[in-house]
């Protein structure tokens, strides 16, 4: 069963999200600040986690930062009152897997931890497949990724952004086509949401980062013929 924790300093907001969520068959823990929050992540376990921003003794924002680079961290749902690109940049930039601002609908809510949780990685691997791209070795199945033999933690999107490049070498996708084959949906952040995972996986392969292209005025492709 998929875990979820939502996160909110008002209770009515986390507890109706609680409710929703409950009701869709998953199991659900709440956290009224972020300080709550890094202390459920590690006895709750959470697969996806809904993150309220802005809250008392750690921001949503700050809970991104402390997760970050921790094997198997929950995917994240940003939620806030703002609706400034700043803002959405920021969070991406952290580390957040979508971003929603307030007020949301429920089923939007919903369909979103659907979508975040079906790209978790499967407890049972009874068979490897492996995609090798330069350096670099990636398990489609296990969600690991290594380079030169040893693994890098990704965010749950940046994984996918570079499984569907790395599928498909030398295939150009625009940014719309990836936004939707990654996020399955018309994501709030646009296609800038793109452009930031990548160069954030681009910073993670190190001396590797060229696997990834910029095809200019169009979008991305990956490719072992590197300079």
């Amino acid at each position: 069963m998929t875990k979820v924790l939502v996160v909110d300093d008002e209770a009515s907001i986390s507890g109706a999200v609680a409710y929703a969520l409950r009701r869709e068959g998953y199991m659900v823990e709440t956290a009224a600040d972020g300080q709550e929050a890094l202390e459920r992540v590690d006895t709750f376990k959470p697969d996806v986690m809904v993150l309220d921003v802005m809250m008392p003794r750690l921001s949503g924002y700050d809970v991104c930062r402390r997760l970050e680079g921790r094997p198997l961290r929950p995917a994240i749902l940003l939620l806030t009152v703002k609706n400034d690109i700043v803002d959405k940049v920021l969070g991406l930039e952290l580390g957040a897997d979508d971003y929603m601002t307030k007020p949301f609908d429920m089923r939007e809510i919903i369909a979103r931890v659907k979508a975040l949780s079906r790209r978790r990685p499967q407890t049972v691997v009874e068979v490897q497949e492996l995609v090798q791209l330069a350096g670099l070795s990636i398990n489609l199945l296990n969600r690991t990724v290594h380079v030169e033999g040893v693994m890098i933690e990704l965010t749950p999107k940046e994984f996918d952004l570079l499984a569907l490049l790395a599928r498909n070498p030398e295939r150009v996708f625009t940014r719309e086509s990836l936004l939707e084959q990654v996020w399955d949906m018309d994501f709030a952040g646009g296609t800038r949401t793109v452009d930031i995972h990548v160069q954030r996986l681009r910073k993670k392969l190190g001396k590797w980062h060229d696997v990834i292209q910029t095809v200019y005025g169009i979008g991305y492709k990956s490719t072992e013929s590197l300079l």
